[in-house]
């Protein structure tokens, strides 16, 4: 079997308002670019990859894929990510690898978590993700700690969940504390607890929200502070497990994090870690180390979601909640529509590879889209509320 053609699409889906974080505003969409690899059997593999339009630089990489067996991983692997001075293409790799294990699971009639060593539960759950948002659906903004707890507890009722994450560094950071601590009294002991500043705070602001949570008995303080030695630097003076999907989030930066002592909890990501079997390598060292692991969202849509799911289900540590953006799409691309939440968790999709179908309708409709609305990363850090912002790291 060989890989004989690459196809790639940019899709982009509205979502039901505009999310804020601490370096922008995503402007009430969100865009992926779609890869297809066909073989000369007639399978063909999905993948997926944010970032903005990737179709260049994936069709940069084809020459080097066509003629290729799809199972050959590890030259594929080596002819993509490690080449050029080992310069990596990580989160183009991961959309590749997840398109051969997709064909590789069609090729042999079996799901793509058999592959991967085989499912250890059937569902995923996962967490609500909340976001400052503008234009919310029914009008206006965030604007206080109440409003974001309210969100919450309505995520709660809605989809069943029984965590949130807050996506800080937005606000002053003591209102954001204050989101966590409503949420604790609305929603009770029981209820999981994070918030991610994306290390936009300094360490003296991380160690003063720090102290304010630790009766809150957070699952986890993501990101706090810049760097590998920012995160060391909080870790040292609160007593809450420290978690990062960017201090490290590649192999490269892994060894000085754990000889630093600087983290406790890893957040996995295809693309980062070098796709879902990267993702395994990744799991065996934090079993060395004890560290901790949980699922990170990239804002993907359903093939990814799908790839993320097959690769938890055979995690055996992975037992906290996933991130996921999912639920303020309004769309997706695949057949039957959006993967469905039911008590807070989505199911590991069934079938031969990762599971899903492309809806060639709602493609042709959303690649429509994103030639109308066009790459958001142009203009990502801008706020249309506030127009002479821009992002200010380190310094709250």
């Amino acid at each position: 079997m060989k890989i004989v053609d690459m196809k790639v699409r940019c899709v982009a889906i509205p979502m039901n308002c505009m999310l804020r974080h601490n370096t922008g505003v995503h402007p009430g969409y969100l865009l992926r670019t779609i890869l297809e690899l066909i073989t000369d059997e007639g399978i063909v593999g999905l993948g997926e990859v944010g970032g903005g339009d990737s179709r260049a630089a994936l069709l940069k990489l084809k020459p080097r894929i066509i003629g290729m067996n799809p199972m050959d991983l590890e030259a594929i692997k080596m002819k993509v990510l490690r080449s050029i001075y080992y310069i990596s293409n990580s989160r183009l790799y991961g959309a590749i690898e997840i398109a051969c294990l997709d064909i590789m699971g069609k090729a042999f009639n079996v799901p793509m978590h058999q592959l991967l060593g085989g499912k250890l539960r059937d569902s995923i759950p996962m967490i609500a993700y909340l976001f400052w948002r503008y234009d919310r659906p029914g009008g206006g903004h965030d604007t206080c700690a109440e409003d974001m707890a309210d969100f919450c507890v309505q995520l709660n009722d809605e989809l069943g969940v029984t965590a949130m994450k807050l996506k800080a560094g937005v606000m002053d950071p003591m209102e954001e504390v204050k989101v966590l601590q409503l949420c604790r009294q609305k929603l009770g002991d029981d209820f999981g607890l994070r918030i991610d500043p994306n290390g936009v705070w300094s360490v003296a602001t991380a160690v003063k929200a720090g102290h304010r949570m630790e009766e809150l008995e957070l699952q986890y303080f993501e990101d706090p502070s810049w760097g590998i030695e920012g995160m060391k630097a909080v870790r040292e003076q609160v007593r809450i497990p420290l978690a990062t999907n960017m201090y490290p989030n590649k192999f490269d930066d892994l060894g000085p994090s754990v000889h630093m002592r600087s983290i406790d909890i890893i957040l996995t990501d295809l693309h980062y870690w070098e796709g879902p079997r990267g993702v395994k390598d990744l799991i065996a060292v934090c079993r060395t180390f004890n560290i901790g692991v949980a699922m990170h969202s990239g804002a993907e849509f359903g093939i990814e979601l799908a790839a993320m799911l097959h690769t938890a289900s055979t995690i055996p540590q992975m037992t906290m909640p996933g991130d996921a953006h999912y639920h303020y799409l309004e769309d997706d691309i695949i057949q039957g529509g959006k993967l469905q939440y039911v008590n807070g968790a989505i199911k590991v999709p069934e079938g031969p590879g990762l599971g899903v179908v492309l809806d060639e309708e709602k493609m042709d409709k959303y690649e429509r889209y994103y030639e109308k609305m066009g790459d958001y990363y142009a203009r990502f850090h801008q706020d249309p509320y506030n127009p002479n912002w821009y992002p200010i790291v380190g310094g709250i």
